[in-house]
């Protein structure tokens, strides 16, 4: 018997890692915030119940979100005295924070890191179940979801990085998985929060997508191009609603595509997932983003470069004085920023092809701050939830953060 569409959803965001609306949280807008004791809030639902300390703030961005943000300030052994080096994780889309949560405490980076005498940050982006509250903006409105990753990079990643630097007054470490690797990277290009940031660990990192291999995948990149989404008048993506799912059952309708097994089809053969975290993952995934964002993300695959959102010829005129949307350059990278990159042999999305290209981009980085790692077997979900990351992967970064100390 075929899936059904809500199943498939669910396994597509295994792939992406591209709803209620958010109770209310505080009525201050920027600052440490308690969500009480009724259970509310990722700290009191997956950071307390292991042992840990978890503090919960909210970070308002300069254009009105207000973003949740967790902090793990210690490990399970204590140390709070000691000044620990802050390090920041930052999900893929189609997620939120929590993606760092589900495994065990001795599989976890989020919890290793602490445990390894780090101080612990997780950033959920806008639009997410935390993150669904703006100054002024309802999230039913579709002008709250007027946004792609470009306002990601200008707006979320910025407010957040300068709020931990102020709190913490140091540098900040950062990891990032999928579109978290690729805000990330268009950033440090532009030479936003280089000042502020010691080193970066990227996991299956997304910056170009032209050897996806997987027929959902570019079945959606053409739908996304193309007037679809208007004709669905999507602002928001909630994977859970109505018209998304029959959006995906218009994606599984086509030649071609196989949505038996979408979550191997998209990813690729993921190695070592455990079954059970998998399944707490779909409890609660996936989360909404904005269509728009989507959008950006399909022009990547369809132009084969990593620029700014294109509005198309007249009206990138008007808002870039241009009639093409301007590129990242990743060459103007800070050769001297310490980079620790991870890829898979098995994944479908962070193809090694395109991991190569990014890396040429890369290649007059300085030898000694450049570490790339390749693993055969791994897949795009691997990264944050396989049973033996904690050694293949999460230990070499908490070498890494240590060596740039």
């Amino acid at each position: 018997m075929a899936m059904s569409i809500l199943s498939c959803l669910r396994i597509f965001t295994l792939v992406m890692f591209v709803l209620e609306p958010n109770r209310v949280l505080s009525s201050r807008h920027f600052g440490f915030i308690s969500y009480g004791d009724n259970g509310a809030g990722m700290c009191a639902s997956t950071v307390a119940p292991h042992g840990y300390k978890c503090q919960e703030f909210e970070v308002k961005t300069d254009d009105g979100y207000i973003l949740s943000v967790q902090r793990i300030p210690q490990g399970r052994v204590g140390g709070g005295g000691q000044i620990r080096q802050p390090v920041l994780l930052q999900h893929g889309v189609l997620v939120d924070g929590a993606t760092w949560l589900l495994s065990p405490p001795e599989e976890s980076v989020a919890m290793m890191l602490a445990d390894n005498g780090f101080d612990v940050w997780i950033s959920n982006t806008r639009g997410t179940r935390y993150s669904r509250r703006h100054v002024t903006l309802d999230a039913r409105d579709s002008e709250y979801w007027n946004w792609s990753w470009d306002e990601l990079i200008v707006h979320d990643l910025p407010s957040v990085i300068d709020f931990i630097f102020k709190q913490t007054g140091q540098k900040i470490h950062y990891v990032g998985h999928s579109m978290g690797t690729l805000i990330a990277l268009a950033s440090f290009s532009e030479g936003r929060e280089i000042d502020k940031v010691k080193s970066a660990a990227l996991l299956s990192p997304i910056a170009y997508l032209s050897h996806m291999t997987t027929a959902l995948g570019e079945v959606a990149a053409r739908a996304f191009v193309g007037e679809i989404t208007t004709i669905f008048g999507l602002a928001e993506f909630n994977p859970k609603g109505g018209p998304v799912n029959k959006l995906l059952k218009f994606f599984c309708a086509q030649p071609g595509v196989n949505c038996y097994d979408l979550m191997t089809a998209i990813t690729g053969k993921n190695c070592c997932l455990n079954s059970s975290t998998v399944e707490i993952f779909l409890n609660d995934e996936p989360q909404s983003t904005s269509t728009k964002n989507l959008v950006h993300l399909a022009q990547t695959v369809r132009d084969g470069t990593l620029s700014k959102y294109d509005y198309g010829s007249n009206y990138n005129l008007a808002h870039y004085g241009e009639t093409k949307p301007p590129k990242y350059d990743l060459g103007n990278i800070p050769r001297d920023l310490p980079l620790f990159l991870s890829y898979g042999g098995q994944d479908a999305l962070s193809d090694s092809k395109d991991v190569e290209t990014l890396l040429d981009y890369l290649k007059f980085h300085d030898v000694d701050k450049l570490h790339v790692q390749y693993i055969k077997n791994y897949a795009h979900a691997d990264f944050v939830m396989a049973t033996n990351a904690n050694n293949l992967v999460y230990n070499h970064i908490i070498s890494f953060f240590r060596n740039y100390a």
